[in-house]
């Protein structure tokens, strides 16, 4: 077992403060986690949270986190769109990597990641972890028992709704307070794809395997939205539908778009000649499934965090809780060498997802997929 791992937290914006740094700065991670190290771009935003959260420096500029910060590892919860070029500068450093959702914007920089990382015997995680998730487990069992006969298709997807300019951390009077949510509106990585769709594609994917192919239809419905007074112009497309084709027949609606919620949401629903799996619901009934407590599950709850392994004690009561268990998957294959599911391949291959459903949009032709995981 090696001894706890020197972590540096890439970003102190909203994920981080209002779940990573919590979740990392609890006392029951000592030995396991040290809070080595923060950045982020914003004057005094680094300085204030590791002061707020006990992390040993704070830095304004991320190479000077990498050079300086003594980290053996990074959990990198900036824009999305800087995923890939702060991923491998972390990995030429030598630091292993968890990525917050969505790991890069392309196959092709997920796939240099992924070489990258294997070359220097570095580590992966790329969130979000949705088959750790016993639920998720026991419906891909159901649907290859005939629980609900033949599958014949799914559902599943997010809108944007007015989620993040609400957040707590917006429109305070202190850098902790008045994060700037616009980067979540704005290319490259902005809108409800990258951002909050990439939960249900992780889960269908993970239920039915390897998607074949993609086609789809995507704008900006949305093209101002206003935060603390400001107003916003959206540039990433906001409203997006998608038709992925699973073989044999089977497909997949997948939303990501500016209002409106569909059935199945993050988890998927799925229809059968005999019946359907939505949530924990099994044709409208609770279905049994590992470690199942009915005093702390919603049917159709947003992820029903508390079935997450390290989701525990004090962790239970903070936000974000399965992103901290995304680090701690990374934390625990450092530390003892056991892999973790959550692995960048199944991040690429949903990212080919994402980008074919785009490419198909501006073509107007279906793209074939070309990752498997």
């Amino acid at each position: 077992m090696a001894d706890s791992v020197r972590m540096g937290v890439v970003g102190a914006g909203s994920i981080s403060v209002r779940g990573i740094l919590p979740h990392l700065s609890q006392p029951d991670l000592a030995g396991r986690v040290t809070l080595a190290a923060v950045c982020d771009p914003v004057p005094g935003r680094a300085e204030a949270a590791a002061e707020k959260f006990g992390v040993g420096q704070g830095f304004t500029e991320y190479e000077e986190l990498l050079a300086r910060g003594d980290v053996d590892a990074v959990t990198i919860a900036s824009p999305i769109g800087l995923h890939y070029e702060q991923g491998k500068l972390a990995l030429q450093a030598g630091k292993h990597v968890h990525f917050n959702k969505t790991m890069t914007l392309t196959v092709a920089e997920a796939t240099e990641l992924i070489e990258l990382a294997a070359a220097n015997d570095l580590r992966i995680v790329a969130s979000p972890g949705e088959m750790l998730r016993p639920h998720h487990i026991r419906t891909r069992e159901l649907i290859a028992e005939g629980a609900i006969g033949t599958l014949s298709w799914v559902s599943c997807g997010a809108s944007f709704g007015t989620y993040h300019e609400n957040e707590s951390v917006r429109g305070g009077n202190d850098v902790l307070s008045n994060i700037d949510p616009s980067w979540y509106f704005r290319k490259p990585g902005g809108g409800p794809m990258y951002d909050m769709t990439v939960y249900a594609l992780h889960t269908v994917t993970g239920i039915l395997g390897t998607a074949k192919r993609v086609t789809a239809m995507s704008g900006v419905r949305i093209p101002v939205r206003s935060s603390g007074g400001v107003d916003v112009q959206t540039d990433a497309d906001d409203n997006t539908i998608v038709l992925i084709d699973f073989g044999d027949n089977v497909y997949c609606v997948a939303t990501g778009t500016a209002a409106g919620p569909i059935r199945g949401g993050f988890g998927g629903a799925y229809y059968g000649t005999e019946g359907t799996i939505d949530g924990l619901l099994l044709n409208g009934e609770p279905f049994d499934f590992p470690n199942r407590d009915p005093a702390e599950l919603a049917p159709r709850g947003p992820g029903n965090q508390a079935l997450l392994p390290h989701v525990t004690g004090a962790h239970r009561d903070i936000e974000e809780q399965h992103v901290y268990e995304d680090v701690m998957q990374l934390v625990d294959w450092v530390r003892d060498g056991t892999p973790s599911i959550v692995t960048a391949e199944h991040a690429r291959h949903v990212i080919d997802i994402i980008e074919s459903a785009y490419r198909a949009a501006a073509t107007g032709q279906t793209q074939e997929l070309t990752t498997t995981f």
